[in-house]
């Protein structure tokens, strides 16, 4: 998966706010068209938070279908346990490689009911783990080597950019295990993240701008520093400043983007709304600065 961007693809709704499938087929043969080096349907950027168990089982068997075992599929699991094994099951009958499981529903939870509620899930799935500490979940030293020990636990994906305590838990890593830099707009700290040993990233931009996210990771993993720098100054910092006005404009920016660009994703379910016409505005200039920088047309 350190071989491409990680892809998180948008799921796409109609304009009443139900289930678009055949958008979303579209949507995501495009994303794995651009050679990511995995797919992540139904995760936070694809808004599975949003999803019926029903609505669930038809995106990530679309992703499944699209990938045609090209790209491993991770489908994104969550809230409580009972719950993510429901999903996890889905997952499973539907072909998914593997799953993430999101952080849980509202409770703050100690670290033993931390590693408890992975047991859980690990225990009534064949599917492998991989963690995501972000928000209210965040593994100590200690409960982090016990997870590691779960079978079937396999990986972390870190969204707290705790460079040291990241380093402090690389270092106690099995071999083998995997780590995933999960920042918001990873790019931003994929440098950072590349020096404690964690050069893998998801992707938000990849959803709506392969051309930018594909420019960035290859000039990063290149060694072009100048490139790398550019992007950063002239369309993800920017990208950042403006996803950062309104909560939830992580997704519904990312969503907006993608129909500047004609991509069947349509709009995104409350609690979340579209970006307002101001924002939509800055968001298009912005989008057709970072696609000049690569080359690319809107």
């Amino acid at each position: 998966m350190a071989n491409g961007v990680l892809s998180f693809p948008l799921t796409s709704f109609r304009a009443d706010g139900s289930l678009d499938p055949d958008g979303f087929r579209a949507h995501v043969a495009a994303q794995i068209a651009t050679a990511p080096g995995a797919v992540f349907p139904a995760c936070g950027t694809g808004e599975f938070f949003s999803l019926d168990e029903d609505e669930y089982r038809r995106v990530v068997g679309i992703a499944v279908e699209e990938a045609a075992g090209r790209v491993p599929v991770v489908a994104g699991v969550g809230y409580g346990w009972a719950q993510a094994v429901r999903f996890a099951r889905i997952a499973e009958e539907a072909g998914a490689d593997a799953l993430l499981v999101l952080p849980h529903y509202l409770v703050a939870a100690p670290q033993d009911g931390l590693v408890a509620q992975l047991a859980h899930i690990a225990a009534r799935t064949r599917l492998p783990l991989i963690a995501y500490q972000r928000g209210q979940v965040t593994f100590g030293a200690d409960a982090f080597r016990r997870i590691t020990r779960i079978p079937g636990v396999i990986g972390l994906k870190d969204g707290h950019s705790d460079l040291d305590r990241l380093q402090r838990l690389t270092l106690a890593a099995p071999e083998g295990f995997l780590f995933f830099n999960g920042a918001a707009t990873a790019e931003i700290q994929a440098r950072a993240y590349a020096t404690v040993g964690v050069p893998a990233y998801s992707s938000a931009v990849h959803a709506f701008a392969p051309e930018i996210a594909n420019a960035f990771f290859t000039a990063l993993h290149g060694g072009d520093g100048g490139t790398v720098d550019k992007l950063l100054r002239e369309f993800y910092v920017p990208l950042v400043e403006l996803r950062d006005r309104v909560p939830g404009y992580a997704v519904s920016l990312v969503k907006a983007a993608a129909r500047l660009r004609d991509r069947p994703v349509g709009p995104v379910r409350a609690p979340l709304t579209d970006p307002s016409a101001a924002d939509l505005a800055d968001l298009a200039t912005l989008l057709t600065t970072g696609l000049d920088l690569v080359g690319a047309d809107l």
